[in-house]
């Protein structure tokens, strides 16, 4: 399976901002990109350069390969709406994302490790896929003997974030649901979607 490796949070300061949600984000404090002259770049960003880079930013957050995003770029696009909306709710309802918004890990790609290590349940089914959709009224849960891994354990304790309005889970419990489809509203993640349809529309 084909992951980022590199230092992750080089990648947020070349984007400006942290795409992994983490408090403790380089970009936070320095702001700029990396290297020994990131600091005094002051070149104006083209039209194409600004879709670029919003584009790298949902790529970056969700963990996807340049492939996949254009794969679930084209089925937003079929699907009949606004399609930046759809794009975000069928990344939003992808498994590895499903299992971080419960609180189940700490990160996105924490998520996806622990779906491909055969520790989430679909429904009361073992499910190691992490690209695998879920539609409302799926239930998410941990299986049994993965109950005591630290992350999980202190996950279902105390959530890392807030759990989104889409999403329910009881406290302490080591299983969710999906109740509603995700909005614009909901999403707790806030990409610029129309640079991302302009970059794919070229």
């Amino acid at each position: 399976m084909a992951r980022q490796t590199g230092p992750k949070h080089k990648l947020c300061r070349r984007l400006g901002e942290c795409v992994w949600g983490s408090p403790r984000c380089p970009s936070i404090r320095r702001p700029f990109a990396p290297g020994q002259h990131g600091q005094n770049q002051r070149r104006k960003k083209s039209v194409y350069g600004s879709q670029l880079l919003q584009k790298q930013k949902i790529r970056m957050h969700y963990g996807i390969l340049e492939k996949q995003m254009r794969k679930t770029f084209a089925k937003a696009k079929t699907m009949g709406g606004v399609t930046g909306t759809n794009l975000l709710i069928l990344l939003e309802s992808r498994l590895d994302c499903v299992v971080y918004r419960l609180g189940f890990a700490n990160t996105i790609p924490a998520a996806r490790q622990l779906v491909a290590h055969g520790h989430i349940t679909v429904n009361g089914k073992k499910l190691d896929i992490p690209s695998a959709h879920v539609k409302i009224g799926t239930i998410i849960g941990i299986r049994e003997k993965s109950r005591k891994v630290p992350m999980i354990a202190s996950g279902v304790e105390s959530p890392h974030t807030l759990i989104p309005e889409y999403l329910d889970r009881a406290p302490d419990s080591f299983e969710g649901k999906m109740v509603s489809t995700p909005n614009l509203e909901t999403i707790p993640f806030k990409p610029d979607t129309q640079a991302v349809i302009g970059f794919y529309s070229r």
